[in-house]
């Protein structure tokens, strides 16, 4: 799958106007790399083998590479200058080397590299592509990091900006928890143990009281030798531990891993959330979020919510099959969706041909003239079955939706308004009796 900031579906392309870089001599791996690179994430790479060559392409376009992949010893650059040539120009930087030994390892990691990786193993180049993915990714990963010593704070912050986080900072557990409530994008907290006004241990416990873990991960840290301070985290409902002084390699991969953890949660969230023919939300999703939408609009407490169903569904079923039936569910969800899209609307398919959506804020005599645009877009498009363009019409009922009565009470209120609708004909909008 290629890269993508958050969920992207793998046939949206790449919204993102950076270039990769790859320095490398050899002609093999230079080759081999900037095919997986560019099928793997998507944008363009440019490739050079030498230092000299790397000078030329970064002086005309100085400010377009994204991230950069650079052999550690190069012809004219035996000593890790390109390194330094592409760090000094502010180009995040991964190292791919062919030797390793703590010297080397040394060499490499007093530079403000993103990360290393050794070519003598088979995984080399799928290792360094993800590697890049991983830093292309972690740019919409914000991470909160909480110490009130300033020098160790500050150290911390700088090694993950290295790694492409977002990083905010608090000096306290006071702070962090106005942070906290001030940043919704918060998914890391790394917090120290020793704070004069709120220990790890008690702000750990705070934030799970207002956050689950498949919402924000909490990482603790301390440079105590005191082996019962993680254990301590933990129960407090920490999801790791990490002891100071930092491996960065550790820290790395520790961090890694909660952000890896913390979207495959957000995945299976997204797909239990999914109907799976359509891609809309499902009925689970509509009701145990709808209500809620409802309230949240303070400004115009007045909703509308709408139920559509296929006109004659059955009977598309049952004279051209299942398959062309599942054609018009998707042409239907469609153009649902392409007309609630960017409108802050609640879209789902509710299941077999009925789909719902929520208007939150929106009068019904408003919801009903959108429904109208809606139904007039579906009965424009057709299914193809063979030579035969199938026309597909749905009809809607739409009702007031007020916060302060039930939402299945409303519900029922413009499914009867859904039913006259099929009644006086198909294919029409109906709004539900006062």
């Amino acid at each position: 799958m290629k890269y993508r900031a958050g969920v992207r579906r793998k046939s949206e392309s790449v919204t993102d106007a950076r270039k990769l870089l790859v320095v490398e001599d050899s002609k093999t791996f230079s080759k081999a790399l900037h095919k997986l690179l560019s099928d793997e994430i998507g944008l363009p790479v440019i490739a050079c083998a030498s230092l000299n060559e790397l000078h030329e392409v970064v002086t005309e376009e100085p400010d377009v590479y994204g991230i950069a992949v650079v052999d550690l010893n190069l012809p004219d650059a035996p000593d890790g200058e390109a390194i330094d040539f592409t760090v000094q120009r502010g180009i995040p930087t991964i190292v791919f080397t062919g030797s390793f030994d703590v010297q080397t390892r040394a060499r490499i990691m007093e530079r403000d590299v993103i990360d290393y990786v050794l070519k003598n193993n088979e995984f080399a180049l799928e290792t360094l592509v993800t590697a890049v993915k991983r830093a292309l990714t972690n740019r919409d990963t914000r991470i909160l990091v909480v110490d009130d010593m300033t020098v160790a704070r500050k150290h911390l912050a700088r090694m993950l900006a290295i790694q492409q986080y977002s990083v905010i900072e608090a000096g306290s557990g006071a702070e962090a928890l106005s942070l906290l409530a001030a940043n919704p994008d918060v998914q890391i907290v790394i917090s120290d143990y020793n704070m004069p006004d709120i220990n790890g241990y008690e702000l750990t416990r705070k934030i799970r009281r207002m956050l689950a873990p498949d919402k924000v991960r909490v990482i603790g840290v301390s440079s105590t030798n005191d082996l019962a301070v993680s254990a301590g985290f933990l129960k407090a409902g920490a999801n790791d531990f990490i002891s100071r002084p930092f491996m960065p390699e550790e820290l790395q991969c520790r961090i890694a891993n909660n952000a890896d953890t913390l979207l495959q949660l957000r995945q299976l969230q997204e797909l239990a959330a999914r109907d799976h023919l359509t891609g809309l939300f499902n009925r689970r999703h509509f009701f145990e979020n709808g209500p809620e939408l409802m309230k949240s609009v303070q400004a115009r407490p007045v909703s509308a919510v709408a139920i559509l169903d296929i006109d004659n569904f059955k009977q598309i079923n049952d004279t051209h099959g299942h398959g062309v039936g599942d054609q018009a569910l998707e042409l239907v969800a469609r153009c649902l969706a392409d007309s609630v899209k960017g409108t802050g609307n609640l879209l789902a398919r509710l299941g077999g041909e009925e789909f719902a959506i929520l208007f939150p804020g929106m009068d019904p005599a408003a919801a009903m003239r959108f429904c109208d645009h809606i139904r007039l877009d579906i009965s424009h498009a057709a299914v193809q079955v063979g030579a035969e363009r199938l026309s597909v019409t749905a009809s809607i009922g739409v009702a007031e939706a007020d916060a302060a009565d039930s939402f299945d009470h409303c519900l029922r209120a413009a499914d009867q308004a859904l039913y006259v609708a099929k009644q006086q004909g198909r294919n029409r909008v109906c709004l539900a009796a006062a």
